[in-house]
């Protein structure tokens, strides 16, 4: 059986929310994956031509946002400490060499 083809504003509101959800995630690594795989996904969604097709990555996509909203609230729930590419200093901050 085939699924019926969702229509373009629903696959909008689907890439945002996906997008807006795999940003919520505490962990620069699983937020950098996640945010990449969405982009992935609906790329080769649009590309899609056949509509059957669409639908049926469409329904994929869908089953994935419910997992990926529940992996994103278990994520800030106990999420780690900061990586040091995440943390902003100030020029200040910067060590110096003792040396020089």
């Amino acid at each position: 059986m085939a699924a019926p083809t969702p229509s373009r504003q629903a696959i909008l509101s689907l890439y945002h929310n996906m997008l807006r959800t795999s940003q919520s995630f505490s962990s620069y690594n699983f937020r950098e994956y996640f945010i990449r795989r969405t982009k992935d996904t609906f790329r080769t969604i649009q590309a899609e031509s056949d509509p059957n097709r669409v639908g049926m990555l469409y329904s994929d996509a869908v089953k994935e946002f419910t997992v990926l909203r529940r992996s994103a609230i278990v994520n800030q729930l106990y999420g780690g400490w900061k990586l040091a590419i995440e943390t902003e200093k100030k020029p200040e901050e910067f060590k110096t060499r003792g040396d020089n």
